[in-house]
């Protein structure tokens, strides 16, 4: 029952008005019939009634591909038949039937220009046929003037207001684009940013590896060529490998960025990032809980990053009155809570694009982070990171 429902819905909705077209060429062939039979129906033979009641309405079926056209074929037609069979006009339901649809459909023109130039010339052909007309009356044709006009304007209201939901839907998809364009961008100046710090990360232990190792072959005793051979081979890679990874960062690193020389910032010196939040004017309580350990030199600069954000979130974006920070370490992980009392606006820089880059630091060592407004108020951000 239901998938038959989800079918026949979207048809109905496509084609009643076809549907409700085709039921008034059917009355109007039955009421010619009877009318006929009473002799008091229109001036035309029968089969001139029936030919005139379908081709009134046939050009209506062609509305979708000509909007304008459609409507107006219909017109000229009952205009054309005003000259010949006037009692059709007078006495026959598609032909009111059809002027109110072309009235309709006329209004609903996409361009206003044609829709304004469709209303004058049904009024004009309203006017030839009640010229034509036996037995209308100046107020039988001031009330059809009326009437036609009034499903006019219901057509074009209508158009406004599909035009404005149109423009609504194209105006949301151009933003959900220009967001994801920009997601995806954040994304990818954050992973290079993320490439050029784990560079100097890497780099400066490859070059302790490489001093290391001259250092140890300076030592060895002169019968000790194997060794000596070793460790040259080790100290030679290790030049080489930095010389490589200095020349794969540099197509990352932007051109007004210079090597970075000062060492990686560490969890260690959280708190100076906090000392530094209070200076910029916002309250901030930092709470270590548990053993600090050692931590990899990726995850230690991770951690600092994610705190660095949370702080910058609460001082720039959620207009906050005081924060926290709370580091814990337990279970071979270190958790980083940072809470806020602001507005909830915690996305981060460049609308939200600050929450994507810790998202992208957090997944490259497996950690889970969760950020979000607080049930109470506030915002927090919160990350676990494995401390291996």
């Amino acid at each position: 029952m239901s998938r038959a429902r989800d079918t026949l819905w979207p048809l109905a909705k496509r084609y009643w008005f076809d549907a409700l077209l085709i039921v008034g060429i059917g009355v109007s062939i039955a009421t010619a019939i009877v009318d006929q039979d009473k002799k008091n129906g229109p001036e035309g033979p029968l089969w001139f009634d029936i030919v005139a009641a379908a081709a009134f309405v046939l050009p209506l079926f062609a509305r979708r591909r000509y909007p304008f056209g459609a409507p107006i074929a219909s017109v000229v037609l009952i205009a054309i038949t005003s000259f010949i069979d006037v009692g059709l006009l007078d006495d026959d339901f598609i032909v009111f039937l059809t002027l109110m649809a072309a009235a309709f459909l006329l209004g609903m023109t996409p361009r206003r220009r044609q829709a304004v130039t469709g209303l004058l010339l049904l009024q004009g052909v309203l006017a030839v046929g009640m010229h034509n007309s036996k037995t209308q009356s100046l107020g039988d044709t001031v009330w059809s003037l009326v009437t036609f006009t009034v499903a006019w304007a219901v057509g074009f209201g209508l158009n406004q207001k599909f035009r404005e939901a149109d423009e609504a839907r194209e105006r949301a998809a151009r933003l959900q684009r220009e967001r994801e364009e920009q997601a995806r961008a954040a994304v990818v100046e954050e992973r290079a940013r993320i490439a050029r710090e784990l560079h100097d990360i890497v780099g400066h232990s490859v070059s302790v590896m490489t001093v290391q190792a001259a250092g140890v072959r300076s030592l060895l005793r002169p019968h000790q060529e194997r060794e000596r051979e070793a460790l040259q081979i080790v100290e030679q890679t290790g030049r080489e490998a930095l010389a490589e990874m200095r020349r794969l960062v540099g197509v990352l690193r932007r051109p007004e960025e210079a090597p970075a020389l000062a060492p990686q910032p560490s969890l260690e010196h959280v708190d100076k990032l906090v000392e530094q939040a209070r200076e910029a004017g916002l309250p901030v309580e930092l709470r270590v809980e548990g053993e600090p350990v050692q931590l990899a030199a990726g995850v230690d600069l991770t951690a600092y990053r994610l705190v660095q954000e949370g702080l910058t979130n609460a001082l720039k974006h959620a207009r906050a009155q005081s924060a926290e920070v709370l580091v814990r370490y337990e279970d071979g992980q270190v958790e980083l809570t940072v809470s806020d009392d602001g507005d909830g606006g915690g996305g981060g820089d460049s609308g939200g694009h600050g929450l994507v880059g810790m998202r992208e630091r957090v997944t490259v060592y497996g950690g889970e982070l969760e950020a979000g407004p607080r049930p109470h108020g506030g915002y927090r951000l919160r990350a676990t990171l494995p401390v291996s």
